[in-house]
């Protein structure tokens, strides 16, 4: 159990000492997707203003800023930066999401949340329509330091 950073000797739970470290600039890009039926996405695209890819693009956003609320032995960060993109496809919407700091420790948990829960609104918007659509497929891309 050792090699987990979050559990100790005696296999209990802790959050990781990041005192020691210096501060450096930290990026990390998480991706998912939601698979649905091409009719599914059709209607998506053809929204007047894209209100439910805003809407989970904005909730992706919003979700990075929170992690350390969710996930509960990340650090807070000072995020300098998220971004969430969308891209409509044939039979699926495809989300990537970046997060950025300069901090002691990395950013990919901030990613993979906002990924994680634009996919959830674009699930949670949808799903009047379209009962067989899956979220799948988050994983971090990217993870720079320096």
């Amino acid at each position: 159990m050792s090699d987990l950073s979050h559990v100790d000797e005696s296999g209990g739970v802790r959050m990781v000492d990041v005192g020691g470290k210096p501060e450096s600039r930290r990026r990390a890009v998480a991706s998912a997707s939601v698979r649905m039926a091409p009719e599914t996405a059709r209607r998506l695209r053809e929204l007047p203003k894209g209100d439910a890819l805003t809407t989970a693009q904005l909730a992706g956003i919003m979700a990075a800023k929170r992690t350390s609320e969710l996930i509960p032995l990340c650090h807070p960060l000072p995020l300098s930066h998220v971004e969430v993109t969308l891209e409509v496809g044939e039979g699926s919407v495809e989300i990537t999401a970046s997060a950025e700091t300069t901090a002691q420790t990395g950013v990919e948990m901030e990613a993979l949340v906002a990924a994680s829960v634009a996919a959830l609104t674009v699930y949670d918007m949808a799903k009047a329509i379209d009962k067989e659509m899956v979220v799948s497929e988050v994983r971090l891309l990217e993870k720079t330091k320096g």
